[in-house]
């Protein structure tokens, strides 16, 4: 074997483990990632059933039901992004700033019922504080502007559009 062709075999290894490292890792990463949706995305063309996801959104106004099975405290509610509504059910203790008319991040997975069943729940911890995705959606549906003001209330939604928020914020007083 020539010196040339002992160098070529060198740069095909060399370039073959690359490649099995590259993939390894990819795989590896991919598992790991969870992607964000909105109730809207859901309906439209649910995750597979084993994929786990974050649903975002604002839990809606008078759908909080609480239970207990056993020891274990079950929650169920629903989340808006103001297009559409998915039910989630949570086993476990749910977050002390969690309300109804607040945003809320749920991970989880879609069941084929498009029913969401959430592993963990996150709520905001102020009243200033919308998760980063959650205010992308409500602004990309239509039903939040920031420019003028705070995001209107869950159960507003269905009524509301940015229209109307920039008619209602024209017509009050500036406060300083």
């Amino acid at each position: 074997m020539t010196r040339k062709t002992r160098r070529l075999w060198l740069v095909i290894a060399c370039v073959a483990c690359l490649g099995t490292a590259a993939a390894l890792i990819l795989r590896a990463f991919s598992s790991d990632i969870v992607f964000f949706v909105t109730p809207s995305q859901v309906m439209a063309s649910p995750p597979p059933k084993d994929r786990t996801v974050k649903l975002g959104g604002m839990v809606v106004a008078g759908s909080v039901h609480r239970e207990r099975r056993g020891e274990t405290p079950v929650a169920t509610f629903n989340v808006t992004d103001g297009q559409a509504a998915v039910t989630v059910h949570y086993e476990g203790i749910l977050p002390d700033l969690f309300r109804e008319g607040q945003s809320v991040v749920a991970i989880g997975t879609v069941q084929p019922s498009h029913d969401f069943t959430a592993t963990e729940v996150l709520a905001k911890h102020d009243e200033t504080y919308m998760p980063k995705e959650v205010a992308e959606a409500l602004k990309k549906a239509g039903k939040w502007d920031p420019r003028f003001g705070p995001p209107p209330s869950a159960d507003s939604w269905n009524k509301m559009t940015v229209q109307d928020a920039r008619k209602n914020t024209a017509t009050q007083p500036a406060s300083n």
